[in-house]
């Protein structure tokens, strides 16, 4: 029973001592130095080092567990082998070596190896497309690429770098980068310019960068209610009008309409100023209709109001009104004087001192420094008045569009420096202090009087009770 016993130990022996032999004790862990990204097409070199190892050694490098890519003996002790690689695109993955040395086998840690595709062809696309959009609207810009991976970005506006910063000179525009794109959610006239893009990858030792051209982003404006005016000249003997049709804010080119009762006579288009104008018959003193103007833009269709095409020749009787401007100190600092026409649409004015023409800005200067003319010259400003500048002012009208045009003049006004009685804070005390001297005087007065009054009353009484009692 015994003998069968040993029998039976005997393979399991046989199985420890081959065990024993061929795989001995495991090596110290080998270590896998290499790159975690690398360039498609590059080469690389990853090295296997595994101190204490005796030779000869067998180095192997594995990919994604046990997939062999390359083998290295070691033959001089030098303890290390070196792998050189040319990358592809399965070339990613994770890597370790293994070193057997003497029937020992040792594994090293992983190394994750991420290929990279170099950038290039780099630009920048815009929604909308092209980048022409009205102020409130939406902008995406995104930084495509032709190929690339592990791309970062770096946005420019007119050549200045956006970042999100808070002291960033951009900050204001909202310029918020994400990714690839950048986004304003609304515009306005400032995000107006030239915006332009890098994408790179950032790699240890060969960083590489691809730029974009710049792109050009146009914000146009909507437009605002045109306003409509019209003026009237001579030539010869006929009369031309001219109506002016503006828009304040805007964005050309757009598209001017003229209408004469309900009725399209005229269009203009206006391709870099907001501005135009439309000749129509004017004869004075005629109602010659009803204008009014439209503006159309590709968003933005606006009308004006209507305005009546109607001169009315200067006439009637002018009236100078007078108003002096005083100092604190209570001086005449100066006067404005202005002609009230009861009758004229396109007056032009002239005015006289004592007989004497003060030239309008059109005929030349003035003699007088201190004279200055406003309103088309319907207000006349003596900014000083002195004896030079006293005497009788007149005004005269006539039509501005006809040389020819009978004038008609206002009464003299007589405008003089004068001085204007004000009560002072010492004036004031004083007259003060005097009134309540007075009333303190009356009140004391009053109070004797009644003293004296009742002493009076007193007396007779005991006079009246004495000659009762004598009787």
């Amino acid at each position: 029973m015994k003998k069968k016993q040993e029998l039976c130990l005997l393979p399991v022996l046989v199985a420890a001592c081959l065990v024993s032999i061929m795989g001995g004790s495991p090596l110290p862990s080998p270590i896998l130095i290499g790159p975690d990204k690398a360039y498609l097409n590059s080469k690389v070199v990853f090295q296997c080092r595994s101190p204490g190892s005796p030779p000869p050694n067998t180095y192997e490098l594995l990919k994604d567990g046990n997939h062999l890519v390359a083998t290295s003996n070691d033959l001089q002790d030098d303890q290390s082998a070196m792998f050189f690689l040319k990358i592809s695109v399965t070339s990613e993955g994770s890597y370790h070596c293994r070193v057997t040395a003497g029937g020992n086998m040792g594994l090293s840690g992983t190394v994750r190896l991420q290929v990279v595709i170099p950038v290039s062809g780099t630009m920048v696309t815009s929604d909308p497309d092209p980048p022409i959009l009205y102020e409130g609207l939406r902008l995406t810009l995104t930084c495509d690429v032709t190929k690339g991976s592990h791309l970062s970005y770096t946005w420019f506006y007119n050549r200045q770098e956006v970042t999100s910063s808070p002291t960033s000179p951009l900050t204001p525009l909202l310029l918020w980068p994400v990714g690839n794109t950048l986004v304003v959610e609304r515009v306005t006239t400032k995000h107006a310019g030239n915006y332009s893009c890098i994408a790179g990858t950032r790699m240890q030792t060969n960083s590489r960068f691809s730029s974009s051209r710049e792109i050009t982003v146009r914000i146009k404006v909507y437009l605002s209610v045109p306003q409509i005016s019209f003026t009237i000249s001579k030539e010869g003997s006929s009369y031309h009008g001219n109506v002016t049709c503006r828009s304040s804010r805007g964005t050309p080119p757009v598209t001017f309409y003229l209408f004469l009762d309900d009725k399209e006579v005229g269009s203009d288009v206006a391709t870099e100023s907001l501005v135009a104008w439309f000749p129509v018959a004017m004869v004075p003193g005629r109602d010659m209709g009803a204008v009014r103007c439209a503006v159309e833009s590709d968003a933005q269709r606006l009308t004006s109001r209507p305005l009546t095409l109607v001169v009315v020749p200067v006439g009637g009787s002018p009236k100078v009104d007078v108003e002096y401007l005083y100092r604190v100190d209570s001086k005449m600092a100066a006067a404005r004087l202005q002609c009230l026409l009861s009758l004229g649409t396109f007056p032009f004015f002239s005015w006289s001192l004592n007989g004497s023409l003060l030239l309008h800005p059109s005929e030349g200067d003035s003699s007088h420094p201190s004279h200055a003319l406003a309103d088309g010259g319907r207000t006349l400003f003596l900014t000083e008045i002195t004896l030079e500048d006293s005497g009788y002012y007149r005004c005269r009208a006539r039509d501005s569009y006809d040389v020819t045009s009978a004038w008609v003049e206002s009464q003299p006004v007589l405008v003089q420096v004068t001085e204007v009685a004000t009560t002072t804070i010492e004036v004031m005390a004083i007259v003060f202090c005097c009134f309540l001297m007075l009333t303190l005087a009356g009140g004391v007065a009053c109070v004797m009087r009644m003293l004296n009054r009742q002493r009076d009353v007193v007396a007779s009484s005991e006079q009246r009770a004495r000659a009762r009692a004598a009787k």
